[in-house]
């Protein structure tokens, strides 16, 4: 049987804490949902960092959780499991919760923030909490910008395509690690296609250098001037933008990639047998 988050959330909880953390952490959260009250809320979410040693989570435990392999890429840990629990057992309960939580995030210091960010697709009903997504995206500070970027189920689910566009552009503006941006073509499109090609253009003619990562979500867009700039990189003397422009090509339907790997074929017998992949170039 599937859990739901609280109910997942409430067990690994008990296999990592200690029995007193977990039964003030239970207690607690009894008590919020018999006041409702707002304070309750506010105090309990502000005392688990000195009720709760914070420590990485070891055992996520046997249930079927939609969710369980995401909380160990992240090393959730029991601080952050614990604030989690808090705003999604008091959101399951009741939606008079939901501005509490709203406001609770909204004055939020980093670290919680960063919390909040990475664990947001956890809450019922993410969407409610949209507005803290996109706001993270023009914060400068690397941390919570990627909580949201890296990883990330949210942007895929929630974002807009101007928004995703918005994400993956300031990631590599801040020079971030696009591997660790999930669903990239499932989110590519034409629009940002564009915005790639055109930043490409002012990179090359500032004679400045590329993330070969960055033209990834290009495949399935590759005419007019893209064809070009696709071929370029081909041509490189750099080895990896060799390899990202096969792989550009290798992994689009249209005539125009074919093409060029017809003239560019080093590194499609590697992108064939599966040696060469967005993940390790």
């Amino acid at each position: 049987m599937v859990q739901t988050s609280k109910e997942y959330l409430s067990d690994i909880l008990q296999l990592n804490l200690s029995e007193s953390e977990y039964q003030w952490l239970i207690g607690a959260m009894d008590k919020i949902l018999e006041t409702k009250s707002k304070r309750d809320l506010y105090m309990t979410y502000s005392l688990c960092a000195s009720k709760i040693q914070d420590k990485s989570i070891t055992n996520f435990g046997t249930a079927d959780f939609e969710w369980k392999s995401y909380l160990e890429v992240q090393k959730a840990s029991t601080l952050e499991m614990a604030r989690i629990f808090i705003l999604t057992a008091a959101l399951e309960a009741s939606e008079d919760f939901l501005q509490s939580v709203q406001q609770l995030i909204q004055v939020a210091d980093k670290t919680e923030l960063e919390t909040f960010l990475k664990f947001l697709i956890l809450l019922p009903e993410p969407e409610h909490f949209k507005f803290a997504a996109v706001e993270a995206l023009r914060t400068n500070i690397a941390t919570v910008f990627n909580a949201i970027s890296q990883h990330n189920p949210y942007p895929s689910r929630y974002f807009s395509n101007h928004e995703w566009n918005q994400m993956y552009l300031k990631s590599a503006f801040m020079m971030q690690d696009l591997k660790q941006i999930p669903e990239i073509e499932k989110m590519a499109n034409a629009d940002l296609t564009r915005i790639i090609s055109d930043y490409a253009h002012e990179r090359w003619a500032a004679s400045r250098e590329i993330d070969p990562m960055f033209w990834r979500p290009v495949s399935n867009f590759i005419k007019g001037n893209l064809v070009n700039d696709i071929e370029r990189i081909l041509q490189s003397e750099n080895e990896r933008e060799q390899k990202a422009g096969t792989l550009v090509c290798f992994h689009s339907n249209l005539d125009e990639a074919k093409e060029l790997l017809k003239k560019h074929d080093t590194h499609l017998p590697k992108v064939e047998q599966g040696d060469l992949t967005w993940k390790n170039l």
